[in-house]
Formats: C-alpha cells, sequence, structure tokens
C-alpha cells in the first residue's frame, strides 16, 4: 500500500500504527504541550483497534490518518521553535549489508524513501518500515563506549550512516537532517536488541537504550529517521542538524 511516496506492507502498516503513540511521545520528551494536539488526535483512532487483525484494508485507511499525524510532528515542533540551533557534521561512515549485522562500510549510497537501495534487513518484523528508513549513529557514541570497555564499530550496531562532529544529544525524535543530498526526519529511537549482545562487556546490549540514557542523563541511542528528500550520500559530505 502506498502513502505519499511511502510504501508499506501489511506488516509494516500494523507495525506503524501500534508504534505511533510510542513515535509521538519520543519526540514529546520534555515539550510535551507542543504535541498534547497531535496525541489527542491520535488516540480515538488507535482506541480499541486490534492492530494485530487488521486486514489490508481498514489498515490501509487508518494508516493514512496515522502517518499523517506522526508526518506532522516535526513541521509543529520547527514551527513552535522548538528545535536545536543549526549544527554541523560528517558523514564518518556509510554501511550497508545483505543482511544483519555487521553492515559493511560503503563509499556512496543512493537513498530513496525507502531507505539506502541495495540495504537488506535480515529480517522486518522490527526493522524496515518507512520511519525506519534509516538509522542513524555517532562516532563519538561508539569511541565513548569503546572506552568502557565495549567492542564497537561504525555499522558493528546495524546503523546506516555513522556521523561526527555533532553534539548526539540534539539529534532526537523532532528535529531534522541534511545529509550530503536527504533530508530527513528523525522518528525515533531506536531499540537495541540481543543480536548485539556480543559487542557489549557482559552482553550488555540494553547499554544504550533509550530508558538507559533518561536514567542516566547520556544520549547514547541509535535513531531512525523518515526520508523526506531522496538523494545520494558520499562518506565525508557534510550533516546539517536542522538546516536553514
Amino acid at each position: 500500500m502506498l502513502v505519499g511516496p511511502y510504501r508499506f506492507t501489511l506488516e509494516d502498516a500494523r507495525n506503524t500504527i501500534s508504534s505511533a503513540r510510542t513515535i509521538l511521545e519520543q519526540m514529546s520528551e520534555g515539550r510535551e504541550q507542543l504535541l498534547a494536539d497531535a496525541r489527542r488526535d491520535l488516540d480515538p483512532l488507535l482506541n480499541d483497534v486490534d492492530v494485530a487483525r487488521l486486514d489490508a484494508g481498514r489498515a490501509g485507511q487508518l494508516l493514512e490518518s496515522v502517518w499523517s499525524i506522526i508526518q506532522s510532528a516535526t513541521p509543529t515542533l520547527r514551527d513552535a521553535g522548538s528545535i536545536p540551533l543549526t549544527s554541523p557534521g560528517i558523514v564518518a561512515s556509510l554501511n550497508a549489508g545483505s543482511g544483519g549485522v555487521p553492515k559493511q562500510a560503503v563509499d556512496r549510497v543512493e537513498v530513496d524513501f525507502s531507505g539506502l537501495v541495495g540495504d537488506v534487513q535480515a529480517t522486518r518484523k522490527h526493522h524496515g518500515r518507512p520511519f525506519q528508513a534509516l538509522s542513524l549513529w555517532s562516532a563519538e557514541v561508539i569511541d565513548a563506549l569503546n572506552a568502557e570497555g565495549h567492542s564497537l564499530h561504525p555499522g558493528a550496531a546495524g546503523e546506516n550512516i555513522t556521523v561526527s562532529g555533532m553534539d548526539w544529544s540534539l539529534v532526537r525524535p523532532g528535529t531534522r537532517l541534511r545529509i550530503g543530498d536527504v533530508v530527513c526526519d528523525v522518528s525515533s529511537y531506536a531499540v537495541p536488541c540481543k543480536q548485539l549482545a556480543h559487542l557489549f562487556v557482559d552482553r550488555d546490549f540494553g547499554r544504550i537504550h533509550h530508558d538507559r540514557d533518561r536514567e542516566n542523563g547520556e544520549a547514547t541511542c541509535r535513531v531512525y529517521a523518515t526520508v523526506i528528500e531522496p538523494g545520494v550520500i558520499r562518506t565525508g559530505d557534510p550533516v546539517a542538524l536542522e538546516p536553514l
């Protein structure tokens, strides 16, 4: 099914609908009033909905409304001035693969509304929705975690784009990035899974969970982003947070 330029399978639609409240909650953290109307509009759409039982027709109809609300959130935050200062960085590494982790470094990628062209997820149960088209992480966060004794490198945790030179605490759901030719909106935090356990001391892959970050006052979690403008990205390209 298509919603604008975004293609969803039935599983994608169900997953996006079931994730919508979490997406808006993460975008709202610390600025709840700004997205109160969006959350209020979403609630009656989802009340008493058994997402797992939605057929293609009902899922497609509901998805259009839910996706519209999600897509409106970043512009709402920008219009309210609830955005960080423009912050520059660079693409430290581009990472793609044929499924699973680690992803391998490449010099150049084409990005469409589904993500990196040619990049494959081993399973789409928890990955690959349009709001998860790109996965981003910070080279500085990787370095800091390795200083604790973990064993990470760009692409090891499955991120497509490793950026450098940016305050990672500012790259949060509700912000916008220009990466090379591509514009994307950060949609949500990426939940780490047990496939990453071998990279962490004591197999503690929850070390980079957003819930842990909130408890510790840190910013270590990877993020997902929705593609707004497709294009080409090359290693070394500039990255602009909240581009003018």
